[in-house]
């Protein structure tokens, strides 16, 4: 009896916290709008995949070049579909050669495995979102009204949704402060597509604020060593084509196929001067905001970088006398960081990077759809502003053939969204509270 008595007492308390687990999810209107969101989307989808015809541009041109990959084929510049030669990294070979292994090339398995990923990658959005706390409860539905974005995962099947999907998984591991296997995944989203690089400056700033320099060395050192283990077959047979062809900065996009710009003549499009021009701007861009925003608090970019520089001489110079834990407690440079600002400067440094890039094709949209209602909210407009701004980037998207108007008006939105990021007052970087000794002698991961 006694035994029956403390099992009964047992279920029973487990019943009560299982149901006040249920209260207080009902309780939080952001945790029940994004399970909402999820379970919602889920369906779209499930609808999606079974009604909306599959459009055919890169799925046939990616199976080509990975039966080349599994036939045995290590050039870069002999690996080519009807769309043209391979010009993404290892990665994307690895992933969509397991996905012929699975699906047998077949169309339609394929888009069931991209429905299942792209309410991976939607469920790691919202815990982004859940965990930031930027967004009102109702706004999250926002995350899934993109008719473009639902078309690029399970109506186009392009790599760009793998790379989303690890990048938000990079993203989720450094909202935990776990560095080093963030950086891991980020370079493995890198290996897949190369425009996850537009996060790598605001990466690098987060990662100097978050260790010392010999651990972002060591971070770094991580995330080559994927990128050199994942082209290890390239590298040992046909180093300059894999580079070359992999890591191409200099490609220029179809002007027809531009969403932005478009309304640029197309000798200029084309030209080196208008890549320099964009590339000098963005760079400008960036420098300005990690001076003035990002690192406000710290006195400014040089102010922060020269502190950098003096820590690690104390470090490399006396390492006895200035020890590892003493040094970490003192410096506000390895205090631990808001989950707001990481966001922020990860969101904000990829967002200058897509106003200043010169060709955006539709799939590209996958770049920075899902950090838009993030962005929006972190300027100071009303919010049926915001809405608008919302509305006139998702429609320019969904204009085919893109046009001068389209383009316009794209261009005009984002640099309305640039502006508002800008009048933004720049965020606190640090948590700091009762327990902050503690919190700033955590150790970086």
């Amino acid at each position: 009896m006694p035994r029956q008595t403390s099992a009964s007492a047992g279920l029973k308390a487990e019943e009560t916290k299982n149901t006040s687990l249920i209260q207080n999810a009902l309780k939080n209107p952001k945790l029940s709008s994004a399970a909402a969101v999820l379970l919602a989307d889920a369906i779209l989808v499930s609808l999606i995949i079974a009604y909306v015809p599959y459009t055919k541009i890169d799925w046939d041109a990616y199976m080509s070049q990975v039966t080349g990959f599994l036939g045995g084929k290590r050039d870069y510049s002999k690996l080519k579909g009807d769309t043209g030669p391979l010009v993404y990294p290892a990665g994307f070979l690895y992933i969509y050669s397991a996905i012929q292994y699975v699906t047998g090339g077949e169309v339609h398995p394929a888009q069931i495995l991209f429905g299942i990923l792209y309410i991976v990658n939607l469920g790691m959005v919202l815990l982004i979102y859940l965990k930031t706390d930027v967004l009102p409860w109702w706004a999250l539905c926002l995350l899934s009204l993109s008719k473009r974005l639902h078309s690029i995962f399970v109506l186009r099947l392009f790599n760009d949704c793998f790379a989303t999907t690890m990048f938000h998984a990079a993203l989720i591991s450094f909202l935990y402060q776990k560095w080093h296997l963030g950086l891991i995944i980020f370079s493995g989203a890198v290996s897949v597509k190369m425009n996850v690089l537009l996060f790598a400056p605001p990466l690098l700033l987060l990662l100097l604020k978050a260790m010392d320099v010999f651990g972002v060395i060591s971070a770094g050192a991580g995330a080559a060593i994927v990128q050199i283990l994942l082209a290890l077959p390239f590298i040992l047979s046909h180093p300059v084509a894999y580079f070359s062809r992999a890591f191409n900065l200099g490609r220029v996009f179809v002007h027809f196929w531009s969403v932005n710009f478009k309304f640029v003549p197309e000798p200029v499009f084309i030209s080196k001067g208008f890549a320099l021009f964009l590339l000098a701007a963005h760079l400008l861009l960036l420098a300005v905001f990690a001076h003035y925003k990002w690192c406000r608090h710290e006195g400014g970019l040089f102010s922060f970088l020269h502190s950098k520089l003096s820590q690690m001489k104390l470090k490399f110079y006396n390492p006895t006398s200035y020890p590892l834990r003493g040094l970490n407690e003192q410096n506000i440079n390895l205090r631990v960081l808001k989950t707001e600002h990481i966001a922020t400067t990860m969101f904000v440094g990829n967002f200058v990077g897509v106003v200043c890039a010169r060709s955006l094709h539709y799939q590209f949209y996958s770049w920075y759809f899902y950090s838009l209602p993030y962005v929006l909210w972190r300027t100071p407009f009303p919010t049926w502003f915001r809405l608008i701004l919302f509305v006139m980037v998702e429609l320019s998207w969904n204009i085919f053939p893109s046009n001068i108007y389209s383009s316009t008006l794209l261009l005009c939105a984002h640099l309305t969204i640039l502006g508002g990021l800008w009048m933004a007052p720049p965020e606190y970087p640090y948590m700091d509270n009762m327990n902050g000794k503690a919190a700033n002698s955590k150790k970086a991961r």
